[in-house]
């Protein structure tokens, strides 16, 4: 298996191709795959820190780190894997690197994440609590989580 990196940079950070990139891959995934029609690239994202796992320059992990809405809490979501390299554990290793980068930069602020329902187990084996029950959001089953 080849050596995957991490990238971490804000979208200022990010030159014109690689915002479209991510962009691509996101809708290709939120949008095509989940057959979800909502407002994918969002106001969040002038701010955001996107946090990207890559092997042998492609991108084979993305997450988007942002606050969460209540302001209480640090955020993260638009978890994805591209589908040719699901499979991989890439997912588990974006999610922990994101987790150490909010830790290691976000001291002393929790984490609270609006995960899908079906993920609910990959979550708690990261640490992660249920604190709201399941809803519809964008027309697929979440729940609220949070890791302390």
């Amino acid at each position: 298996m080849a050596e995957t990196t991490l990238d971490v940079r804000t979208t200022a950070q990010l030159d014109p191709r690689e915002v479209v990139d991510i962009m691509r891959e996101r809708v290709k995934v939120f949008v095509v795959e989940q057959t979800c029609y909502y407002q994918e690239v969002d106001d969040k994202d002038d701010e955001a820190v996107h946090v990207m796992l890559r092997e042998n320059g492609e991108m084979v992990g993305y997450t988007r780190v942002i606050p969460h809405d209540d302001g209480e809490h640090i955020s993260f979501g638009r978890v994805l894997v591209p589908k040719q390299y699901r499979g991989n554990g890439y997912g588990r290793q974006v999610v922990k690197a994101t987790i150490d980068w909010i830790h290691a930069n976000r001291k002393g602020e929790s984490i609270k994440i609006q995960a899908q329902n079906y993920l609910r187990p990959f979550y708690e084996s990261l640490g992660f609590k249920a604190v709201s029950d399941v809803y519809l959001e964008d027309n697929i089953p979440h729940l609220d989580m949070v890791m302390d």
